[in-house]
């Protein structure tokens, strides 16, 4: 089966990295990079670490409003479309990238697979948020990473076609921590013996400047070190609005994926607003702090291993003492690091149907 996927950002990277080693040698893969993260730190750099093949399409499409990337997008991946005439396009979780994929299957007829199916924030003024659901209801085949996503499809109507497969973020994870150093960061200085690592990159926590500046604070005044790998988006926002990080939060450049799992696992915690650390927290029994109101990972709350504390600074503090002690106990949530295999089998017994390709080149009339 000839297969094409679209990827554009940091955490498709990682995901796709399992499941492209899974389909080598079963069925034709072709990737497609969209440009969405288009540095060496937060794009090269991972498929360089990840062993992830090149992209066969390099579309260059970064910067701009949603709407403007989005479009820009689905243009060029409707191109790649008509010119590989695929069986199947596989999208990941729930960039602008995996609905600019989607979107173009959809318009040509093609059917579409979804990674990372069935998660909700009930947020619909995140942007990720409208694009998993919309997403969802496009899809053919919906590969769940949890039973609350399977049912959350299901209360949507969506029944046909959804796989409970686990996380594959853990398949990554566990084939990376060997590599993953314990090295604190030589540009940030004398490494101490307990240190908080954070992330902040979601445009609710970046566009709003008083809100990233009580995030700012409340990192500084947590009582211990915090190392904060810098996104491009973060140190931008940071410069626009005039912020200085306090002495305790030392700024590095973006992180391998095996350096920050890592840190994540040395870490007395974690704190972001990042939904793949949250589960990598977890994966590596550290508890994890989310600068945000809602989670998908819901499961992770359920548990005790993640606390929600938005922007409030009393919150924050609060689920710092809480996690003085660790929660007894942490279930196995997202499977057992097999769900690469069980996609790639599901994959390897399903007829993929798509449309002639006369009649997708007619769609794209």
């Amino acid at each position: 089966m000839r297969i094409v996927t679209v990827v554009g950002a940091r955490p498709q990277f990682i995901k796709a990295a399992a499941l492209s080693s899974a389909l080598a040698g079963r069925h034709d893969e072709l990737i497609v990079h969209t440009g969405q993260h288009h540095d060496h730190a937060m794009s090269g750099r991972f498929f360089e670490e990840l062993g992830l093949p090149r992209p066969a399409h390099q579309l260059a499409v970064h910067g701009g409003s949603h709407g403007h990337q989005t479009g820009a997008m689905l243009a060029a991946i409707e191109d790649v479309l008509l010119a590989e005439r695929p069986d199947l396009v596989l999208v990941y979780g729930d960039t602008n990238s995996t609905l600019a994929g989607a979107l173009a299957a959809a318009k040509l007829h093609l059917p579409i697979a979804h990674v990372e199916a069935g998660l909700r924030s009930f947020n619909r003024r995140m942007p990720e948020e409208v694009n998993r659901v919309l997403t969802d209801h496009l899809a053919t085949l919906l590969f769940a990473p949890a039973p609350s996503a399977v049912a959350q499809l299901a209360r949507e109507g969506i029944t046909a076609g959804v796989h409970e497969v686990g996380d594959i973020m853990l398949d990554v994870a566990r084939r990376q921590l060997p590599r993953g150093r314990a090295a604190w960061p030589a540009e940030a200085g004398a490494r101490p013996a307990r240190f908080a690592v954070a992330t902040i990159h979601r445009a609710e926590n970046t566009d709003d400047a008083g809100r990233l500046s009580r995030l700012v604070r409340a990192l500084g005044d947590l009582g211990l070190p915090v190392l904060l790998p810098l996104h491009p988006r973060t140190a931008g926002a940071l410069a626009r609005c005039g912020l200085t990080l306090p002495p305790a939060v030392r700024a590095v450049a973006p992180l391998g994926h095996a350096e920050l799992l890592g840190l994540a696992r040395d870490a007395h915690v974690v704190l972001t607003d990042s939904g793949g650390l949250q589960k990598e927290a977890y994966f590596v029994g550290t508890p994890c702090i989310t600068l945000r109101g809602e989670t998908e990972w819901v499961e992770t709350v359920a548990t005790g291993w993640n606390v929600l504390v938005d922007a409030d600074s009393d919150r924050l503090r609060d689920a710092l003492r809480r996690f003085e002690v660790r929660p007894a106990e942490r279930p196995p949530l997202y499977g057992e690091g097999d769900t690469a295999e069980r996609i790639a089998a599901i994959l390897d017994g399903w007829s993929a149907g798509a449309a002639p390709v006369a009649e997708v080149r007619a769609a794209a009339a």
